[in-house]
């Protein structure tokens, strides 16, 4: 599985220590992440670890032997579990400690899931917490447990629910996301021989604003990569959009009447984004 990843076609590729290890093999995995990091050729792929919470004895460990061996084949670490802005500031202190010791020159970066109901709650500090934080994930499996939700295999809801089941959470999170400057990514879809479920999902997670979603199979990284860049007639739109409001803005109009619409400022936002997905998608196509 290792082996496959850089090839995958994935932005970020983590490997893991928390769930996907039974608890006898904890330890003897991170020298298995150690050499995945360091010997696979991961292009422009970024190197991930999710190691395991704050609350098991493995913790600790996980960073200190894995930053060790990795040292700058290692990108990002993944927080599991995050409760609180303290527990940001433990893994920040330490991987600082860390890098000082073995003279790193590059700065390890985190990821934060938020998978429990303390966590949810203090979403808005947890993404302000450190500035090494890149992203706030969805983590809906233990947000079930935690919040002890009916569901099902796939984290919805075992009978009819009116409306959105996730749709409080998720706006939660990319809420604080949004706040802090980083990216949120929405949740894993264990349904992988179902990628109708996982595009409706995963489209459902863009309309809102998530800049991508877990995929836990390489079936799903392409369709994850479609659903969350802009398509051609979105950019199309943004482009004209700007243009004709750009036009009448030198001549002293600051909203105009556009294909039957009203094109404000707030117009303006909203097609800057637009654009500044394309040209991400751009750059990671030319290199």
């Amino acid at each position: 599985m290792c082996e496959k990843a850089p090839s995958s076609g994935a932005d970020l590729v983590f490997l893991d220590l928390e769930d996907a290890c039974a608890p006898v093999m904890k330890e003897s995995a991170r020298a298995i992440a150690v050499h995945a990091l360091t010997k696979l050729d991961w292009g422009r792929t970024v190197r991930a670890v999710r190691v395991n919470g704050l609350e098991t004895p493995w913790c600790y460990g996980d960073v200190v032997e894995v930053v060790t061996g990795a040292r700058e084949s290692l990108d990002v670490i993944i927080v599991p579990k995050a409760r609180t802005a303290r527990d940001v500031w433990w893994f920040d202190v330490l991987l600082t400690q860390l890098e000082s010791k073995l003279g790193l020159q590059k700065r390890i970066a985190l990821e934060v899931l938020i998978e429990e109901a303390e966590g949810l709650l203090n979403a808005a500090e947890i993404a302000r917490a450190s500035d090494r934080l890149e992203a706030i994930i969805f983590g809906a499996g233990d947000l079930s447990a935690s919040l002890h939700s009916r569901v099902d295999g796939n984290f919805d809801p075992v009978s009819d629910y009116p409306g959105e089941f996730w749709h409080f959470a998720r706006v939660q999170i990319l809420a604080a996301a949004r706040a802090a400057g980083i990216d949120a990514i929405d949740a894993p879809y264990p349904a992988y021989q179902d990628p109708d479920g996982y595009r409706r999902a995963a489209e459902h997670a863009g309309l809102l604003g998530f800049d991508g979603k877990w995929a836990i199979h390489p079936r799903q990284v392409p369709i994850a990569n479609a659903v969350f860049a802009p398509t051609d007639a979105e950019i199309a739109e943004a482009k004209d959009s700007i243009a004709s409001y750009r036009k009448s803005e030198a001549e002293g109009v600051g909203a105009i009447g556009r294909d039957g619409r009203l094109v404000d400022a707030a117009h303006m936002r909203l097609a800057a984004n637009v654009l500044h997905k394309a040209a991400l998608v751009e750059s990671d196509k030319s290199t």
